[in-house]
């Protein structure tokens, strides 16, 4: 079966829908990681699966959960490479309303850390406090991304950075202006002679500092990590099974996969909107029309309302709206089908989907240079 997506190098992803039957969850496993640096298979219809304790070397279980493990540390490209100087100059610029024309907006106007760096709204707001096309997407692990936007527009988070700033119906700031009021700021020069030694404020080192500044936004330890790592308490059994659900019968790791909980590309998931996303950029690709970035499911439970529209207030909803697939149109993703989930699995699912939000340590605004 062809995988409905397409990465940067718009090349097809071919998977084919592997199947296991589940019916146990593992009561240990050895696995064991290091904290981050910062901070279908197919069932039954009609019955849903029963969670029981077995030994970890016998169950399937931990197999899956091998795949889930948090990385060991977080990537910098080779060209803006970590300096705690960049990220205290990003994390000035970040919050720093003077990034935007009328002087009303910052980036954390959007991508706001009280909400699980989102905005809480269904759609982002713009100049004017005019409504956006579509929802503001969280930037919680935006380091390990490939490819930034819900249609993936931008190539890399220095790219993505300096979108918004310049974009009339954001935040409505030439670059040449914003290079001009930056360089009227005293404050502001120092800082960025000390991240970039002879660079000074330019386009790129601004984009450089605020998205090494974003890529040290990374979830928190949650009570998911703690149970693949051994801790049987961590999570209930309702969760365990629904984490069976997400890998089995309701076929969501088709596409959240990974620690991160996201393939990194594209699908229709049949939502009933005139938006095409990705097929903007891909008019020849049938599969592309209607299709959106996955996200990450890390700090879920903070970061609704949900989807590319902002058109599912919960988790809930969200669930039901996979359980009957949506618009049923040639471009829907073949992953997306009705999963006849019955309504225990669902509770399970919306559960262990709970257990991916951590106590993230709360973010202190920046003094902003004058």
């Amino acid at each position: 079966m062809q995988h409905a997506s397409f990465r940067r190098n718009l090349t097809p992803k071919l998977t084919g829908r592997r199947r296991l039957w589940v019916t146990a969850i593992a009561a240990a496993t050895t696995a064991s990681i290091a904290v981050l640096i910062t901070s279908g298979f197919a069932a039954s219809a009609e019955k849903p699966m029963v969670v029981a304790a077995v030994n970890a070397s016998d169950s399937p279980v931990a197999g899956l959960k091998a795949k889930y493990h948090r990385p060991a540390t977080i990537p910098f490209p080779k060209d803006n490479p970590y300096t705690a100087a960049k990220v205290d100059l990003g994390k000035k610029l970040y919050f720093d309303t003077r990034l935007s024309g009328a002087f009303a907006l910052a980036c954390a106007s959007c991508h706001d850390p009280a909400f699980g760096w989102g905005d809480g709204r269904a759609k982002g707001v713009g100049h004017g406090m005019k409504a956006l096309g579509r929802r503001s997407p969280s930037i919680v692990n935006a380091a390990y991304g490939d490819i930034f936007m819900w249609d993936g527009r931008m190539a890399s988070l220095e790219e993505q950075a300096l979108g918004p700033i310049k974009t009339d119906v954001e935040m409505n700031l030439p670059i040449d202006q914003l290079v001009e009021r930056l360089k009227g700021i005293a404050e502001y020069a120092p800082l960025f002679q000390t991240a970039f030694p002879g660079d000074g404020i330019a386009p790129a080192t601004v984009a450089k500092a605020i998205a090494t500044y974003e890529r040290t936004v990374v979830s928190g330890r949650a009570p998911f990590d703690s149970w693949i790592e051994g801790n049987e308490n961590a999570i209930s059994d309702s969760a365990k099974n629904g984490f069976v659900v997400f890998n089995t019968k309701g076929n969501c790791s088709a596409c959240h996969s990974g620690w991160n909980f996201t393939d990194d590309s594209f699908h229709d998931i049949g939502l009933p909107d005139e938006d095409i996303g990705r097929g903007k950029f891909l008019p020849g690709v049938p599969k592309m029309q209607h299709a959106f970035k996955t996200p990450g499911l890390r700090e879920i439970g903070r970061r609704g309302p949900y989807m590319h529209d902002g058109s599912l207030a919960t988790l809930v909803a969200v669930v039901d709206h996979y359980n009957s697939a949506g618009v049923d149109r040639a471009s829907r993703a073949d992953e997306i089908k009705p999963l006849q989930l019955s309504d225990q699995e669902k509770t399970d699912l919306v559960n262990f989907m709970n257990t991916l939000t951590s106590e993230m340590e709360p973010t202190t605004i920046p003094n902003l240079p004058r």
